[in-house]
């Protein structure tokens, strides 16, 4: 896969099933194995069920992004602007809610160039800062925003099924 082939593009109404699809997929294949099918399951039919997950990209404070390669989305990113954490009260700020790639694309750039998009989203925006959650245990991710020069500066929890996980607040000033 070469730079020159991926591009990043706005989502559409008729992107949502793609994103839908993309996003239960993902988080399945990167979250099944720490967590219980029972977990998993009451996770992927309520607040991550297709319909649910559709319905958020005509939200007029959700953004999506999709990264694609000869019309093939490898991946997308959903920012928004959503009530920051209280470390972060009265900034100007954008949060990263959520930058999936396929599996099959992983390691090959599709997350550095949609990390690049959304911090120059947030510029183009004048945002202060840029901000995500990351699950405390999800190690490959936490060091990906590092190298971007993402901080941490608080927690929150996650409520994954029944169980209360634990995920770390991290942020960048722009």
């Amino acid at each position: 896969m070469t730079q020159t082939s991926l591009y990043i593009r706005p989502a559409g109404p008729s992107d949502a099933g793609p994103i839908a699809d993309i996003s239960r997929q993902t988080f399945y294949d990167s979250f099944a194995e720490q967590n219980s099918p029972e977990n998993m399951a009451l996770f992927m039919n309520g607040p991550f069920g297709r319909e649910v997950l559709m319905s958020e990209i005509g939200e007029p404070s959700n953004f999506f992004f999709l990264a694609c390669m000869d019309r093939e989305v490898l991946g997308y990113v959903k920012m928004r602007l959503a009530p920051n954490p209280p470390a972060l009260e009265g900034a100007d700020a954008i949060e990263i809610a959520r930058i999936y790639v396929i599996k099959e694309a992983i390691g090959k750039g599709v997350g550095q160039a949609l990390m690049q998009h959304c911090l120059d989203t947030a510029r183009n925006m004048k945002k202060e800062i840029i901000w995500l959650g990351v699950w405390e245990h999800n190690l490959k991710a936490i060091s990906f925003y590092r190298k971007w020069g993402f901080e941490r500066f608080g927690e929150h929890i996650f409520v994954l099924g029944n169980d209360p996980q634990t995920d770390w607040l991290m942020w960048k000033k722009l």
